[in-house]
């Protein structure tokens, strides 16, 4: 949990699709892909390396993302499926359920759908602890006062009553 730190995602760019440009259709990379137009398919990390999407700010994917590192600062209108690391910028606004290892969210990002946190690989036989059981530690003089202070305030609530006071216990 604590040492298990996952790596970000590296800074390298393989891919760009550029401002003003729209694709119609899924793309599939390698390495890493920068997305500054519209692609309206799925996008999918092929390969056998890690695959890191970037998104801007103006940008939107209509459509499935299937990849190990994303970092998201536009607008995704279907699911991110992240094997490793997902970042929500300021600017993100993701429309539908967010699968991912380790989640970074920056104040203003938007999320409409759910956030599903996935166990790395090996750790689906976690053992399950067994509750531990308290043990008297009280002692004869602790259970005397607390005995006594029970009387007081049996003793309290009566004279309010007397005295027309009420007492809620």
């Amino acid at each position: 949990m604590f040492g298990n730190k996952v790596p970000k995602p590296s800074g390298r760019i393989d891919s760009l699709i550029g401002v003003g440009a729209v694709v119609e259709g899924d793309v599939g990379f390698t390495g890493g892909l920068r997305v500054d137009g519209v692609v309206k398919g799925n996008v999918t990390a092929t390969g056998d390396q890690a695959g890191t999407l970037v998104l801007s700010e103006l940008a939107c994917i209509e459509g499935e993302i299937r990849v190990s590192h994303a970092v998201l600062n536009g607008t995704v209108l279907g699911a991110v499926h992240a094997g490793e690391y997902v970042e929500l910028q300021a600017k993100a606004r993701v429309t539908g359920d967010v699968y991912y290892r380790s989640l970074e969210i920056h104040l203003g990002a938007v999320v409409q759908g759910r956030l599903v946190h996935r166990e790395p690989a090996g750790l689906g036989n976690v053992l399950a602890l067994k509750a531990a059981v308290a043990k008297k530690t009280t002692t004869p003089a602790i259970e005397r006062v607390l005995a006594d202070m029970i009387i007081l305030r049996k003793a309290t609530a009566a004279a309010r009553e007397e005295a027309g006071e009420s007492f809620e216990d």
